[in-house]
């Protein structure tokens, strides 16, 4: 399970969801092994004075936010950030410096998924990698 929040400005997001969010699942999918069908991003779409940060980042400037289930290895997390960042260059022309990402774990007990404790649903993908 991967939860992704996409903050960025307004005006970059527009007509750019769908080719960011596909660089992100790609990424999600090849180094997590979460499943093609599951998809959980959210943008936050921002006007220039909702969203300061330092000079230095274009306005296509993005923070993401992942909330994962807890157990991956470093190297598999490690791994997971440099697809992010090698595919939103390559799909959405995202510059390095234009890409914040913080991977929030949290352990499976503490999410409710369809009516059930985390921990509880049978997942057809491997968390602890």
């Amino acid at each position: 399970m991967a939860q992704v929040k996409i903050y960025g400005h307004a005006r970059f997001l527009e007509g750019r969801r769908q080719v960011i969010s596909d660089a992100i699942h790609r990424a999600t999918v090849r180094e997590l092994g979460q499943p093609e069908d599951k998809r959980y991003h959210r943008f936050f779409a921002l006007e220039d004075q909702d969203f300061i940060h330092p000079d230095g980042r274009s306005g296509a400037y993005l923070i993401l936010e992942i909330h994962l289930f807890a157990g991956r290895t470093p190297k598999t997390l490690r791994a997971y950030l440099l697809a992010l960042q090698a595919a939103l260059e390559d799909y959405a022309g995202l510059a390095p410096n234009d890409l914040e990402v913080t991977l929030i774990e949290v352990p499976a007990a503490h999410w409710s998924i369809r009516g059930q404790p985390g921990d509880e649903q049978p997942l057809p993908y491997e968390v602890h990698q």
